[in-house]
């Protein structure tokens, strides 16, 4: 196996980038964060826990369509969902991309994923033929 002598990056260069990156990231969050606590009672919309004071940085921002350049003066897109109901709510989502299923109208969570899709028909078979060889 080859392999490509690896480019050190400048360090300079690197802290620039990153500095960049990270005061982009933080100055779109922190206009519709700001704009959702003014709109939106301090409470989790899913579990309708409330917070307050230093506990605030557990409330997030979700957006509703995933969707995060969509920010409407009117917080139509946003929801407040704490830390935990937050991650909650992006990994269903990706079980649901993951299995095509779009979660709408379904009583149980799905796994995107069954890795014993088929193992019943396959146990079938050797269930039969393990009764058999006993009778």
């Amino acid at each position: 196996m080859i392999r490509r002598a690896k480019k050190k990056l400048d360090p300079e260069k690197m802290a620039e980038i990153v500095a960049k990156a990270r005061g982009y990231q933080k100055g779109r969050g922190k206009g519709y964060r700001e704009q959702a606590l003014k709109l939106f009672p301090h409470v989790c919309a899913r579990c309708a826990k409330e917070f307050e004071g230093a506990a605030m940085r557990e409330l997030t921002v979700h957006h509703k369509d995933h969707n995060h350049d969509n920010n409407p003066p009117d917080g139509s897109n946003w929801e407040l969902l704490c830390v935990y109901c937050h991650d909650d709510e992006h990994q269903d989502a990706v079980q649901r991309e993951g299995s095509g299923n779009t979660g709408l109208g379904t009583a149980e969570p799905t796994l995107g994923f069954n890795a014993f899709e088929g193992l019943k028909g396959i146990l079938g078979d050797s269930e039969d033929q393990g009764r058999s060889a006993k009778e």
